[in-house]
């Protein structure tokens, strides 16, 4: 589960939707590797993600621009709550 949900391919309204459902069913099933297991922490995760996920693009070379919103970012915003601190 683990490896699919970082190696799905966001790019739509769909897509984005099977990915929000891989995420849901890897917190169920590897609670351990979440940072932030409460909604409320998730949620502040989210948030704090969302404002410096520029700077992981920025880092890892990705040339995406966080300005421009795309079903991939809100995917790669999610992803990082999961274990952002």
């Amino acid at each position: 589960m683990v490896n699919q949900l970082y190696e799905l391919k966001v790019r739509d309204r769909q897509s984005f939707i099977k990915f929000l459902d891989w995420l849901r069913q890897d917190l169920l099933q590897h609670p351990e590797t979440w940072e932030n297991k409460t909604l409320p922490d998730f949620l502040e995760a989210l948030a704090a993600y969302a404002e410096d996920i520029q700077g992981y693009y920025d880092n890892t070379d990705a040339n995406v621009d966080a300005e421009t919103a795309v079903w991939s970012t809100f995917a790669d915003i999610f992803k990082g709550a999961k274990v952002y601190e």
